[in-house]
């Protein structure tokens, strides 16, 4: 949903040890359709696979699913969008920062998109798993943990503009309203119109921008 992420903590910054479940309490874990299965609390590397990202993501809904058409507008399509904003807004912005755009909410493809309002109620142990998820995207497809800050400011106000034509153009928000809770960023397009896609669609154009970006590399 709409927000402003932080960056990741760099890998020598001391992780508070976030709480297991209990033998009675069940699993942290969870089976991917790869076959890997992704420690939710600690993640690895190892265990994130591209192809999993993609399907999961094509298949949580921004908004709530709160979208007009037969399709939600699903985080998968939203990446696509940021992505895109990035490469419009900074044409000579290497390829690597783009496929980071690209990554951006990859983290939701096992925790979900839930509206900005109540990851804050949440408070830090959502961003904290947040974070952990992030770090180890980044390190398993070559990204730094921590982006560079002017490309994390990139990222952001892309996504505060995908944000803007969603909510102006899909979620049911007039101009008006949207800017009391959102600020439209200077340049955003007048042009780009978006239409959500079905899901095995969504993520198949994730997959194919993923191996542009040189994410197979």
């Amino acid at each position: 949903m709409p927000v402003a992420k932080t960056t990741s903590k760099s890998p020598g910054t001391p992780r508070r040890r976030l709480a297991r479940p209990s033998q009675h309490q069940g699993r942290a874990w969870q089976r991917m359709l790869s076959g890997r299965r992704l420690d939710l609390l600690d993640p690895s590397p190892i265990d994130i696979e591209i192809v999993d990202i993609a399907h999961g993501l094509a298949r949580v809904s921004r908004w709530n699913g709160q979208t007009k058409g037969i399709y939600p507008m699903s985080v998968a399509q939203h990446s696509i969008v940021v992505e895109r904003l990035v490469s419009r807004n900074a044409p000579k912005l290497d390829r690597r920062w783009r496929l980071a755009a690209l990554l951006h909410d990859a983290p939701e493809y096992v925790i979900g998109d839930m509206i900005t309002p109540f990851k804050y109620a949440l408070g830090g142990i959502y961003r904290e798993i947040e974070d952990r998820l992030s770090v180890a995207v980044h390190i398993r497809f070559g990204l730094p943990a921590s982006l560079p800050e002017p490309v994390s400011r990139a990222i952001k106000r892309a996504d505060r503009m995908a944000a803007w034509l969603e909510a102006t153009q899909l979620a049911g928000f007039s101009e008006q309203e949207a800017a009391k809770i959102l600020r439209r960023p200077r340049a955003t397009p007048d042009n780009m119109r978006l239409r959500p896609l079905p899901p095995d669609q969504a993520a198949d154009m994730f997959l194919k921008k993923f191996r542009l970006l040189g994410g197979d590399s």
